[in-house]
């Protein structure tokens, strides 16, 4: 199947984001995907800050960014936006870095007044950068994320099944063959 870069761009360690990003990549992994997790939070603050385009950890997730087939980003909702850690990766990437690639956009927050920022922030950059297909993406609320003290995540069953959907459509995507052109 495909590879599939799985980007949390939320700087938190105990991010609700994350975990439930990392909840969804086993879906895709049992789909036959390669998933392959990217933290924006563990790229060194001064490579992301000081804009170090040549800094081993910015080279690197460009590489990753290069090789994926499908890009999963998930952001929590900072300000009405996509958060500043995931902004200065993507600005760090290459302009079309998205080329060719299936991306599935994914925002947690806190109210339904920030359900906007899927669309109107992160798509349009997603789509600037290149962006083949943008599958429909999904806002979740923190509250229906539930962390437990081992670690693992409850979804409420509503959430779970539309990310469920969600997930299911991207995978199918990324599952298609391309169509070749005409030998000439």
């Amino acid at each position: 199947m495909a590879t599939v870069l799985s980007v949390s761009g939320s700087p938190s360690v105990s991010s609700r984001t994350a975990k439930l990003l990392r909840h969804l990549d086993t879906r895709l992994a049992a789909q036959g995907h390669e998933v392959i997790p990217l933290d924006v939070r563990t790229i060194p603050a001064e490579a992301l800050l000081g804009a170090d385009f040549k800094h081993p950890a910015i080279v690197e997730a460009t590489e990753l960014f290069a090789r994926a087939e499908g890009v999963v980003i998930a952001t929590p909702v900072y300000k009405a936006a996509y958060s500043g850690v995931l902004k200065a990766l993507l600005d760090l990437l290459p302009q079309y870095a998205l080329t060719g690639k299936t991306v599935l956009p994914l925002v947690t927050g806190g109210s339904t007044a920030h359900v906007l920022a899927l669309d109107y922030a992160l798509r349009p950059v997603l789509n600037s950068m290149g962006a083949a297909h943008i599958v429909q993406g999904w806002f979740t609320l923190d509250k229906d994320i539930t962390t437990g003290e081992d670690g693992g995540i409850t979804v409420a069953p509503a959430t779970a099944e539309a990310l469920t959907q969600v997930v299911d459509q991207f995978s199918a995507v990324l599952g298609r063959t391309p169509l070749l052109a005409a030998a000439g």
